[in-house]
């Protein structure tokens, strides 16, 4: 993909947005920037928009013009593929493409890159994590963290690239290859962005069908939407499932009792896995298999799942105060997450839930809590649908805010309570995403006084 000389429409002006005109400007292209907001309202970056770009455009600036006059149109994962000033682009044949495909072109190294509905950053951050703990590099990036375009000038060809990589970024993909690419698990979520759970599922699916023969696609054979999802890849299928019993595919890797078997051999014991909650032995085993296939010996594979810190905002353990626990799972956007993280813990909780709706179906949660919960504290703009859908079977309350849920939760909670934050909701419309409303919650959680308390 040249860049040099020619005039690109860069949409976004979050992280990834930033790192494409900083790759624009470098190979000798002229970037331009593109964001739904002002320039003046964007304050935190501007300095950086106007000193990487050769111009600014509001959205519905760029609509009116339809990218004309423009070589290429980059947007940035946020930003929807199908916008009309996008379609229309695409019909004067300008060439339409994400921050992945974009950097792709320029990415030195192998690339490993892992998707799913839940666990994705943890996943990609323990895969990282092994094969470093194993003496091979490796960097960590995508959708946590780095934005592929920056993770270009320390790329290497023989350094690992580890992506996490979600629907929004696939979904422009054309000429990306993943040489060893891992799905976790396929559950309904972004439905207000795909519309269709077939249209979420089409996403994940690119990640396999643009891989090429001498790769690696790595399954949760005990997920049937995934599973299929070796039909359509050239590489080779490699599959791992809590249950062999219950898998749709031979599994490399698999829980038996409490052992992790690889291969017929026992790589460790689920006692060494660092992490609550059934769906994270999934997440290991899954980075784990990833990792044996990337080089990695088996030994060092096992030895560095036991010195794995976990990722902050899931399933985080945050303090005990007057014998309350208290976790964060800020990153359950969606109901399955909430689902999983619920089912990590056997105390009395105290759930918050809540933020922005994702056209989300909230009535499973009823079934997980009822009898579990002592209330749900309802914050955002879902907390009347989410009462809505989980009443009369588990008692509720709305708290509005964060600081609301956690006071209440304070106040309330007894000895032996578990107060655990898996909203099961996107954050936009309080926080700048799950990574602030988790770091407010642990602000919020740590002031808490002793003294204070009821």
């Amino acid at each position: 993909m040249e860049l040099a000389g020619k005039r690109v429409l860069v949409m976004g002006m979050g992280k990834s947005g930033l790192a494409m005109l900083r790759l624009i400007r470098e190979q000798g292209g002229a970037p331009t920037a593109c964001d739904s907001k002002p320039l003046a309202e964007l304050e935190s970056v501007s300095a950086q928009i106007v000193s990487l770009s050769s111009g600014y455009l509001t959205q519905a600036e760029a609509a009116e013009t339809t990218a004309a006059g423009f070589d290429l149109v980059t947007i940035s994962p946020g930003v929807p593929a199908d916008l009309p000033m996008l379609e229309a682009a695409r019909g004067a044949g300008i060439p339409v493409v994400g921050e992945v495909e974009l950097a792709s072109a320029y990415l030195r190294g192998p690339v490993l890159a892992i998707t799913g509905t839940n666990g994705k950053t943890t996943t990609t951050s323990l895969a990282g994590h092994l094969l470093k703990s194993a003496g091979i590099p490796a960097q960590v990036g995508g959708n946590i963290g780095t934005p592929v375009c920056d993770m270009i000038a320390t790329s290497a060809d023989d350094r690992w690239n580890v992506l996490e990589l979600s629907s929004f970024q696939l979904e422009t993909t054309v000429g990306f290859r993943a040489d060893i690419a891992v799905c976790l698990n396929v559950t309904p979520d972004h439905l207000d962005r795909h519309r269709t759970m077939e249209n979420y599922i089409a996403q994940k699916r690119r990640l396999f069908e643009t891989q090429t023969p001498g790769g690696h696609a790595v399954l949760n054979a005990g997920d049937p939407i995934v599973a299929s999802f070796a039909g359509v890849s050239p590489a080779a299928p490699h599959f791992f499932s809590l249950s062999a019993a219950s898998a749709d595919a031979p599994c490399e890797m698999e829980l038996r009792g409490d052992d992790i078997i690889y291969r017929g051999e026992k790589l460790f014991g689920r006692s060494a896995i660092p992490l609550a909650g059934l769906h994270n032995v999934e997440n290991v085993m899954a980075a784990s298999l990833a990792a044996l296939l990337a080089g990695a010996p088996p030994a060092a594979a096992a030895q560095g799942i036991s010195s794995f810190p976990g990722v902050e905002h899931r399933l985080e353990f945050v303090r005990r105060l007057n014998g309350v626990l208290w976790y964060n799972d800020s990153k359950a956007t969606n109901v399955d997450a909430a689902l999983k993280a619920i089912a990590s813990f056997q105390q009395p909780l105290w759930i918050i839930l809540g933020g922005k709706d994702k056209n989300s179906d909230y009535r499973p949660l009823a079934d997980a809590l009822q009898g579990k919960v002592r209330k749900a504290l309802l914050i955002g703009d879902a907390t009347g649908l989410i009462a809505s859908q989980i009443s009369p079977a588990v008692p509720s309350v709305a708290c509005e805010t964060i600081s609301g849920a956690v006071d209440y939760a304070f106040r309330h909670a007894r000895m032996g309570d578990l107060v655990l934050l898996a909203p099961a909701c996107a954050s936009f419309d309080q926080f700048q995403g799950y990574e602030h409303r988790g770091r407010v919650f642990k602000t919020l959680v740590e002031g808490l006084s002793k003294e204070d308390g009821r």
